[in-house]
């Protein structure tokens, strides 16, 4: 089935990749980013040139998630082009690297923004959309780190990433009944391939990060850094969580994975959330919501599509 798929966060990195595999595996794509007519312009000629090589369905649009207007304007473009929107892709983040204590509360507010709230601006856009379709995906692509072997010096993402977590399994119990399906991709530390580490935010505090730096955690960083790339395997692949995202797409309606993990170093997150996701499941079987564990068509939806 020919999906119409919303990406966000698409100029780079498992965006742009998920966002060119799902257009070669036959769906319209939309590859959302900020500033398309000026920082990233390069990044949206290089959408086009690609679609036109390679001759698939594959379409930019401004998105910054930062701003509920643009995200409004997103959905309301390709709902008027289409008719509706079948899978809406939670990608945008941004990462930082640094002393959890050299970060301003200012700059955990900003990560915060970028990777929680920068979804649920997407979410209130899309969400009457899809739940007068009664159908639809929300895949949120999340992160090891927030369950798995936690390494030092990312606080402030590591913080984001656990609360979207959060959000996204709150947005699946309650959407349930509408019809709409969650799935969640974890990818792990993937430290070549892709610029997260490279482009990774800075700590405002440079005299708190000198001291961590001189102090009793000199070298803490470097030693982080590398001994976190000794664990990838040498054949791990970024573009194997666009892999991913593209087969929990092609799954059929009701039967998608509620979580998928793609972590080629194992931080052990993958067993934390399974045991997290089956005390979730055994709850709302307790509390008599096990309806809510899968998606529901019922004929309420299917006259309101």
């Amino acid at each position: 089935m020919k999906n119409v798929i919303l990406v966000t966060g698409a100029s780079s990195g498992f965006g742009a990749m998920s966002a060119r595999a799902l257009a070669h595996a036959g769906h319209t794509v939309y590859a959302s980013m900020r500033d398309s007519a000026g920082r990233n312009a390069p990044q949206v000629q290089a959408v086009r040139d690609y679609a036109q090589q390679h001759g698939v369905d594959l379409r930019t649009v401004e998105l910054d998630v930062q701003s509920q207007p643009s995200a409004e304007a997103a959905i309301a473009r390709i709902v008027a082009e289409h008719g509706r929107i079948d899978v809406v892709m939670h990608n945008a983040g941004h990462m930082v690297f640094g002393a959890a204590e050299a970060f301003t509360p200012e700059q955990y507010a900003q990560a915060y923004d970028v990777n929680v709230l920068g979804a649920q601006r997407v979410n209130r856009a899309a969400l009457p959309q899809l739940r007068r379709q009664g159908r639809g995906l929300l895949l949120w692509i999340g992160s090891s780190s927030h369950r798995g072997g936690t390494p030092p010096y990312l606080a402030p993402y590591f913080a984001a990433k656990a609360a979207m977590d959060a959000l996204a399994v709150s947005y699946a119990s309650e959407l349930a009944r509408w019809g709409i399906e969650t799935a969640i991709v974890v990818p792990g530390a993937f430290t070549q391939g892709t610029n997260h580490f490279l482009h990774a935010g800075k700590p405002a505090d440079e005299a708190r990060q000198a001291e961590y730096d001189h102090g009793a955690t000199r070298g803490l960083a470097e030693t982080a850094l590398a001994n976190l790339a000794a664990c990838e395997p040498a054949d791990a692949d970024p573009a194997s969580v666009a892999a991913a995202v593209v087969d929990v797409v092609a799954a059929p309606y009701g039967q998608r994975p509620f979580r998928v993990h793609v972590d080629p170093s194992d931080d052990g997150c993958a067993v934390v959330a399974a045991v997290a996701d089956r005390i979730r499941a055994e709850f709302l079987r307790r509390i008599e919501l096990a309806d809510l564990l899968a998606p529901r068509m019922d004929q309420e939806q299917a006259h309101a599509r």
